[in-house]
């Protein structure tokens, strides 16, 4: 869902109406977006929301992690595999260029 221009407020706005404000995120599920100096600034969402969007954020990361053990484990499958020593020289830090 899209923000409504209603859904706009500039914060020096919202200090006035704050209790309004808060009433119809809870009530309408109508997220604010406070503005200063007519840009973006924060947004005032519902607390299960916000708990909600944590949990989507935490979920993506463990899918993240998930796809990353499964291309390993192709990887492995299908012999795309370094030695020890090459994983040595491949993370090694490039040794500092002495100066002449």
């Amino acid at each position: 869902m899209g923000v409504r221009a209603a859904d706009v407020v500039p914060i020096s706005e919202a200090r006035a109406r704050l209790t309004e404000l808060a009433e119809d995120v809870v009530g309408n599920g109508s997220e604010k977006v406070l503005t200063k100096n007519g840009a973006s600034y924060v947004a005032l969402v519902d607390a299960r929301k916000l708990d909600y969007y944590h949990a989507l954020e935490a979920e993506h990361g463990n899918l993240v992690l998930l796809q990353g053990a499964v291309d390993g484990l192709e990887d492995l499958a299908a012999g795309r595999v370094l030695e020890g020593a090459e994983i040595d020289r491949a993370l090694a830090a490039p040794k500092p260029r002495k100066k002449a």
